[in-house]
């Protein structure tokens, strides 16, 4: 390269530190092309290039063989290597080069200089002639491929540019802990070469799954490598990564013009107000209402739109025109019609409060009656009573098929992630990300989950757990450990991915997660109900666990409040969501119970009713007041809330009373109080006045009373069959779980802390 051609002058002008830099990744001799090369070569670090085995000179890669991030491979191409296996030495440039710029080898002896080539390429340059006759020798010689060797990546013919950006992409791929491989780094730089490109995008698009996941890898990184967050919010396709966030979120489906700078001026506003893995999916779904209101514009028009002080309320009509007949099509869901018009509405209300409206933005000039109301949304349908939720003969059967998991189905991390979703119902995203050292001790012993709710962003949170879930983390921390043994623990995973891995510090996704559970519950047969009734599998989704969890739990008469506590939420009606205690079940179970009714004397009330009116409904509800062990029909003291008993809450003695087969344990532990109370008092205790010890003890009348009540519920229970008496304990919890629903408040009795339900305890029984 002489100095008076461009390349040359470029070389001249440079500056030192740019000639420096750029001596040190493509050598000496090499003549800087343009600024793309000198700022990348500027951000290549000289010890990744040395511990990736890169020569200037030779331009050749070659890793050594126990290189973390850039491995080995020992495909069909490279049995040239040996039976050893150990990396073929490079060889030195020197005058008698081969004339195939590609190929390090020397040019076979006694050949004219014009077609000095080696052995090989000689034979191959004759048999290509052979074919074509026309082929030009020149472009066959920057084109033809080099020997491969093991372990070693050729970039000879390559431009200097596409060479420092392959360079710099597996830089930053190192960074990122993704694994590249020999081989396929070598199919990459055969088709750069080929097609002569001078920079990594121009190559055409790629067929083969894996190395378009690499060249898009590549391409990923260069487009990052300059990017600013000021120059990227200008783009119509935004790399989230550059703004701090996953994915990438595209603005082309707008056609007019100012509503797509308005609505990426709004979203440059909001994205820096979101967190989490979740906040691109959710502009995904914001912007794509606003692509559909862009096509209505479009297609409604004679303007198709593109003019925002044209239009008005009349256009929105439209819209929501056109999003009812999209959902009466089946089209559009009517979940997604009811998010798409709060979305839309959002967004042009906010477009207006950020100023995007006002003279010289790019919404100047839009009608103030070009917005969605509150009235324009459509109501959301009554979503029912809760149901998400697998049911207990069908989480059994699946727990059955948790060993198939592992191995033919997926990966042991894949299984472990499975079962801690069963177990402790945390959401999915937060038990795959489960640090490696997630499992402490409380002072009592009892084993305590640690993970992070990012969600709501709640970090450090801390779930007690069982011993058997216990038992199932620290088995999953060994075998990490022995996966991993150079990995400081801080930096491992408790589910690393098995791909692109090398560290443990990448944990398996969601995404994959999800996958591989659809897969494994496909691989099952049928799985059927209590009454033989095959259920839908695909109802079936990783989040259904945590309503599992949540239901198993109220099943047990776990409170609300422990069950909020739990879940982690701080709203009890969030909480409420996650389990059902529906108004039929609740019928059906008061209409048992109240059956079932008694007054003070153990006489039964209703014993012949089958179902309830609703006026008598209703006065089960609110025509009596609950008392510690039944209800009181009394009526100042239901006016007063329970808290005007005339007789002082001597329930057992009042005809206003009533109690039911659902209160037999209170009854029962009303009982031993009053008789551990009775026995106290008997014994001596100084200070206390005899009319106060009389008081305060508790009446033999009323002893005798609850003696016989509690005798009569027992007697009539023993007089059902085995059908009617089960059917009495499922009534009876359901009435229990929703009393505990409705009124959670502690009446001070003592408490022992109960085993946490788990969904395998009737399989393993």
């Amino acid at each position: 390269m002489t100095a008076a051609s461009p390349a040359g002058r470029a070389l001249a002008a440079a500056d030192s530190p740019a000639r420096t830099a750029v001596a040190a990744v493509l050598g000496d001799s090499c003549v800087i092309t343009g600024p793309a090369v000198v700022r990348l070569a500027a951000l290549l670090d000289p010890g990744f290039l040395a511990g990736a085995g890169w020569d200037p000179v030779t331009w050749v890669l070659a890793p050594p063989a126990g290189h973390r991030l850039i491995r080995w491979d020992c495909s069909r191409l490279d049995a040239r290597s040996g039976p050893s296996g150990r990396q073929a030495p490079l060889p030195v440039l020197g005058g008698s080069k081969c004339a195939v710029l590609a190929c390090l080898r020397a040019r076979r002896a006694g050949q004219r200089r014009q077609e000095a080539r080696c052995a090989v390429h000689a034979g191959r340059w004759q048999a290509a002639r052979r074919d074509d006759p026309a082929l030009d020798e020149c472009r066959w010689n920057r084109t033809a491929e080099p020997l491969p060797v093991t372990g070693q990546v050729n970039l000879r013919g390559l431009a200097p540019l596409v060479v420092v950006e392959l360079l710099y992409g597996l830089q930053q791929r190192a960074m990122a802990e993704c694994t590249s491989y020999c081989r396929f780094l070598r199919r990459l730089a055969r088709e750069l070469r080929q097609a002569q490109v001078s920079c990594l995008s121009e190559l055409p698009a790629q067929d083969e799954p894996v190395r378009r996941s690499l060249v898009n890898s590549l391409l990923a990184h260069l487009g990052r490598a300059f990017a600013d967050p000021r120059t990227e919010i200008a783009k119509d396709r935004w790399d989230l990564t550059v703004l701090g966030h996953h994915g990438w979120l595209a603005f082309t489906g707008i056609s007019q013009r100012w509503l797509r700078e308005a609505v990426k001026g709004w979203a440059a506003h909001d994205l820096p107000r979101r967190r989490g893995k979740q906040a691109g999916s959710r502009l995904h779904e914001i912007v794509g209402a606003m692509v559909r209101l862009s096509a209505t514009l479009r297609a409604g028009r004679q303007d198709q739109g593109e003019n925002p002080a044209r239009l008005g309320r009349a256009d929105i009509e439209a819209f929501l025109h056109r999003l009812a007949f999209l959902s009466a099509e089946g089209q559009l869901s009517a979940y997604c019609r009811v998010k798409t018009c709060q979305d839309a509405g959002r967004v042009l209300a906010e477009i207006r409060s950020l100023g995007l409206a006002r003279p010289g933005g790019p919404a100047a000039g839009l009608a103030d009656d070009f917005t969605l109301t509150a009235g324009d949304v459509p109501a959301k349908a009554d979503p029912g009573e809760p149901g998400r939720d697998v049911p207990a003969e069908i989480m059994r059967q699946i727990c059955g098929h948790l060993p198939r998991l592992e191995g033919t189905v997926s990966s042991r991390e894949t299984r472990i992630a499975v079962e801690l979703l069963m177990d402790t119902g945390r959401r999915p995203a937060e038990i795959c990300t489960l640090e490696w050292d997630c499992l402490v001790r409380d002072a009592d012993g009892t084993p305590v989950l640690v993970y992070d709710n990012a969600k709501a962003h709640r970090l450090r949170r801390r779930l007690p757990i069982s011993e058997h879930t216990a038992t199932l983390i620290t088995d999953q921390k060994l075998a990490v450990r022995e996966r991993f043994p150079a990995t400081p623990p801080a930096r491992l995973k408790l589910l690393p991915s098995r791909r692109l891995n090398p560290a443990g510090s990448r944990p398996i996704t969601e995404d994959n997660l999800i996958g591989r559970h659809r897969i494994w519950l496909s691989s099952m047969g049928p799985l059927r109900r209590a009454d033989n009734t095959e259920f839908d599998k695909t109802l079936i989704t990783p989040y259904s666990y945590r309503h599992s969890y949540a239901q198993r739990h109220a099943d047990a008469g776990v409170p609300i409040d422990v069950l909020r506590e739990l879940m982690d939420h701080t709203s009890m009606d969030a909480t409420k969501r996650y389990f059902r205690v529906g108004e039929t079940r609740r019928r059906q179970a008061v209409d048992m119970v109240t059956a079932m009714q008694f007054d003070r004397h153990g006489n039964r009330i209703w014993r012949d009713a089958t179902t309830l009116l609703d006026s008598e409904h209703a006065r089960y509800a609110i025509g009596a007041v609950a008392v510690p062990y039944g209800t009181c029909a009394e009526p100042s003291n239901v006016k007063a809330g329970g808290g005007a008993c005339p007789v002082r809450f001597r329930c057992a003695g009042c005809d206003h009373f009533r109690t039911d087969v659902s209160r037999l344990p209170d009854l029962t532990g009303y009982l031993d109080d009053l008789l551990r109370t009775r026995e106290r008092l008997a014994a001596t205790v100084e200070g206390i006045d005899e009319w106060a010890r009389a008081d305060a003890t508790p009446a033999e009348e009323e002893i005798t009373r609850i003696r016989r009540l509690i005798s009569k519920i027992k007697g009539d229970i023993t007089q059902l069959t085995d059908s009617e008496r089960a059917a009495v304990d499922n009534a009876v919890a359901v009435v229990r779980r929703h009393r505990s629903v409705s009124s959670p408040v502690s009446l001070g009795m003592p408490a022992i802390r109960t085993p946490l339900p788990s969904p395998r305890t009737e399989s393993l029984a």
